[in-house]
């Protein structure tokens, strides 16, 4: 298995890791009450913008251990150079990330006009974080592994 599959399996699950633990975290923490006061809008806000800087520092922390265990175990470091095919894959998945982000916001942004509770966009928001997440690491798994 190359470093980049390696790469990718590794976001992956840490993608669904921290993803299942914030989600257990931001349940104990939801306000009782009216779903539509502005203790709840205020609550969702947070646990929105809170958990893109919870991903980003969790998954550099993911980055350095693979790094770390990947040279101790096959005494090869991280390519320094990316190629063509690494470029082409790179942006066969960000196109995949897209689409799908581009989905849930729609269905985020639908979801009051169908008079769904204000904390259905925000829970269709968050969900769509880590869907496309999975989305980005499982189609560069997916390219590498066929070879483009």
């Amino acid at each position: 298995m190359s470093y980049q599959e390696k790469r990718s399996l590794v976001s992956l699950v840490g993608t669904l890791l921290i993803s299942v633990l914030y989600g257990v975290f931001i349940y104990q923490r939801y306000p009782t009450g009216s779903p539509e006061t502005s203790e709840v809008f205020k609550f969702w806000g947070a646990a929105l913008l809170l958990f893109v800087p919870v991903q980003v520092v969790f998954k550099v922390i993911l980055y350095v251990l693979l790094n770390v265990l990947n040279t101790i175990a096959t005494r090869e470091e991280e390519p320094e150079i990316a190629d063509e095919m690494d470029r082409l894959i790179e942006l066969k998945s960000v196109r995949n990330f897209c689409y799908v982000f581009m989905i849930g916001f729609f269905l985020a942004v639908g979801a009051p006009v169908v008079d769904l509770e204000p904390s259905v966009m925000f829970l269709i928001l968050l969900i769509t974080f880590v869907v496309c997440g999975a989305v980005l690491d499982i189609s560069a798994f997916y390219f590498y592994r066929k070879g483009i």
